[in-house]
């Protein structure tokens, strides 16, 4: 017998708690749109904002301010100081563009520092440079790949569980035109994405796709809290939190697609009368190996964030929130969305064979 935390058998009404998970959702979205509202939208990292990235060890304790004012002379634009790691002796350094004096960067760092800190050595573990015109390329680039895996999800769901595989390659197809369309009168590429997103809603809406509609949902809800919640913690976006978010997009679809296969077998198999009661059934069945899965997983991201170190201290850091959400959203948002689009009761057996004549289930 497998390994369960919470019985198959129980009796949790998800269905009934969804007006509450939904105002829950809707706060952590708002506050992260209210955040980025006041930011200005997201803080790029060097990736995409363009610039140098310095990561200085200095054998002594130093603070933040000694090390502005010692590089004050430099005018070196843009410069930011940040620790890196738990003590005072790490830092990175980033500066907002490259340039001539920014390719003279370690030689600057050596004089300011030798004349202003001389009893503190100090040596350069790392020098990154990006050029304004390729962070601008990565942004697009980074933007456009999460859209895309978005899309392919929703042509797989709407295949997996609707065999409608048709109907999504027409949705595909119609989406890439627009997208064509869209960069052939110049539109800016994150217009581009947000255009493409809304219509992938629109056209699962339109032709029915609800599990389909019910997984993008749930991811797009999933990316925008995760990015949300960065926000608000004042942290940089670059090409390693764009790798954590494809990665949280991956592992919500893995969650949601266990509890609509579940669903769909309980549907096959008659469990219940309507579709309230096949979904809830569905997910207290599933919700001891989601727990059990995302429990696991949380344990070792906790490690990762803990004890991983600085470089990768952000990626864990959005990992944890992005398992977090997506186990939630897996049971309090995809659920609730496919059986807000869904009838009221599951037809009788003998409309099954029609239903599958014109390829819904």
């Amino acid at each position: 017998m497998g390994l369960s935390i919470i019985k198959p058998d129980s009796k949790i009404d998800f269905i009934g708690l969804r007006k509450y998970t939904m105002v829950f959702s809707l706060v952590l979205l708002l506050l992260g749109i209210g955040s980025l509202a006041i930011n200005g939208g997201p803080k790029y990292g060097i990736d995409f904002a363009g610039g140098v990235l310095a990561q200085v060890d200095f054998e002594k304790a130093v603070q933040p301010q000694e090390i502005k004012d010692s590089l004050a002379s430099a005018k070196l634009q843009g410069l930011s100081v940040q620790r890196f790691g738990e003590d005072d002796t790490e830092y990175l350094l980033r500066i907002s563009s490259v340039g001539e004096v920014d390719q003279r960067l370690p030689e600057i760092l050596k004089a300011q520092f030798g004349k202003n800190l001389p009893d503190n050595p100090f040596s350069i573990e790392r020098l990154d440079m990006v050029g304004p015109k390729i962070g601008a390329d990565l942004r697009s680039a980074a933007v456009e790949a999460l859209y895309f895996a978005v899309l392919l999800i929703a042509i797989y769901i709407s295949g997996r569980f609707e065999q409608r595989w048709f109907t999504a390659g027409i949705m595909a197809a119609g989406l890439a035109t627009g997208m064509y369309l869209l960069d052939m009168v110049g539109a800016p590429k994150q217009m581009q994405v947000l255009i493409a997103m809304l219509l992938t809603l629109g056209i699962c809406w339109k032709l029915k796709l609800n599990y389909a509609l019910g997984a993008v949902i749930a991811l797009i809800h999933d990316v925008f809290i995760t990015i949300g919640v960065l926000s608000i913690l004042g942290k940089e976006f670059d090409l390693t939190i764009v790798a954590a978010l494809l990665t949280i997009v991956g592992y919500s679809l893995n969650d949601t697609i266990i509890v609509f296969d579940r669903i769909r077998e309980n549907i096959f198999q008659r469990t219940a009368p309507t579709y309230g009661e096949v979904i809830n059934r569905a997910v207290n069945q599933t919700l001891s190996r989601t727990l059990l899965t995302s429990g696991t997983t949380l344990l070792v991201l906790i490690s990762l964030f803990f004890f991983g170190g600085g470089i990768i201290h952000d990626f864990a850091l959005t990992l944890l929130v992005g398992v977090g959400i997506g186990t939630y959203s897996s049971i309090f948002v995809a659920s609730p969305v496919l059986y807000a689009f869904s009838p009221d009761e599951i037809p009788e057996p003998e409309v099954e064979s029609h239903n599958h004549a014109d390829g819904t289930v």
